[in-house]
């Protein structure tokens, strides 16, 4: 027998428990509108917060980046591949975050491995919420952390209680080289599959408390949170928190991360994170579209507002009509469902009525907790929600969830 035909048959029983996801391809820019397979749908499920991914003023100055520098910096940045364009972009989102300096990799997963695995290791101590991402999960795996904890999601007095813990195994024992080992507590800004946020002015206190390191994932508050500053500015922490991660691929619409912090941070990074060292640098296109978004959101607040404006509208009839929308407080916008073939079937009407929805479940959330995220943004129109908040409708009511 073929040693790999166990993972063969896995996508047989993943078909029949409904766990198989089927990725459709677009067929045009992305947008509150697209194309599938020919046909016009609404797109209700982006991550492209203020529309950048298709915003023409992005699209103009990354032609004009493309002419001058070329499509790619052709190399690693600390051998040959470091454009003006990439010291712009990273001057430019340490401004726009508040913080000393700013740091960018290939991408929001790739920053969070950077982040942790650069500054911790396995003599450290990792202390991670239970609903964290994935790459935070895997960024620790990597450091082979072996001492962990994790706290009940957003539970000040849980966490309270593991950083005693982690205090205690401090005290007992240094690292095998003399120096104290360091407890490093990380946490999702917003948590994209619920959309609420990170209790982070406690963290931030209980860390300084139990002499711990913070570390926010800020991926889904860039470009929504604190005026589109994030989610450090939200609560007015600035220069309080010691590593803020972050992704260009949500708001700014593009491909990329970010890590924020002191200058002396940022430049320990720079020279040992393995990833960065050994990864080409941020393509021309996502520097030059990442340059233009923080210059349009510094000069004007409008997109965020009618990104909020928007998610406070459809919340508000998802809730008149019956749905669930869990504990979001962000634009995230949850219609709890449970089921994992349920949330399948709900997707799939969706999509013969024209609103592109994908069911959210199992690895992504626990299971019996799948989803539809619906997720808004600065380009839908008043029209356009009314179209998926009607087409959601019928659905709920034909499936008997509402």
């Amino acid at each position: 027998m073929n040693p790999l035909q166990p993972y063969f048959d896995t996508i047989e029983d993943m078909k029949n428990k409904g766990l198989y996801t089927a990725v459709r391809v677009l067929e045009s820019s992305q947008g509150p509108w697209f194309r599938i397979d020919g046909k016009k749908l609404l797109n209700f499920c982006s991550n492209n917060y203020l529309g950048f991914a298709q915003d023409k003023r992005l699209v103009a100055a990354v032609v004009k980046a493309v002419k001058k520098y070329g499509v790619g910096p052709g190399a690693v940045r600390p051998i040959s591949g470091n454009l003006a364009l990439h010291m712009e972009a990273e001057k430019a989102l340490a401004t726009l975050k508040g913080a000393e300096a700013a740091f960018l990799l290939p991408s929001g997963f790739v920053a969070n491995l950077v982040a942790i695995q650069t500054v911790v290791g396995k003599e450290d101590i990792a202390i991670s919420d239970e609903l964290n991402h994935a790459s935070i999960i895997d960024a620790i795996r990597l450091a082979q952390v072996k001492t962990k904890f994790i706290y009940k999601h957003n539970d000040m007095a849980d966490l309270e209680r593991v950083l005693k813990e982690a205090k205690k195994v401090q005290k007992a024992e240094k690292k095998s080289d003399g120096s104290e080992k360091i407890i490093l507590i990380t946490t999702d800004g917003v948590f994209s599959m619920d959309g609420d946020i990170a209790r982070l002015p406690g963290i931030v206190s209980l860390a300084k408390k139990y002499g711990a390191v913070t570390m926010v994932d800020d991926a889904h508050g860039e470009g929504v949170l604190g005026e589109g500053r994030g989610i450090v500015h939200h609560f007015k922490l600035h220069g309080q928190v010691d590593i803020e991660v972050g992704t260009l691929s949500k708001a700014f619409g593009v491909l990329g991360g970010v890590i924020a912090g002191k200058k002396e941070l940022i430049e320990y990074y720079r020279q040992k994170g393995r990833p960065y060292l050994f990864s080409t640098g941020l393509t021309v296109a996502d520097a030059a579209a990442v340059v233009e978004g923080v210059r349009i959101l510094t000069k004007s607040k409008s997109l965020v507002k009618k990104l909020w404006a928007n998610a406070a509208y459809l919340r508000k009839e998802f809730k008149k009509l019956g749905f669930d929308t869990g504990s979001t407080e962000t634009p995230i916008t949850p219609v709890m469902l449970g089921d994992e073939n349920l949330a399948k079937e709900f997707s799939a009407r969706l999509f013969k009525l024209g609103v592109f929805a994908t069911p959210i479940k199992f690895p992504m959330v626990a299971l019996g907790k799948a989803r539809i995220r619906v997720m808004p943004s600065a380009a839908h129109t008043k029209k356009d929600l009314d179209y998926g908040i009607r087409m959601f409708a019928k659905v709920g009511k034909e499936l008997g969830v509402i």
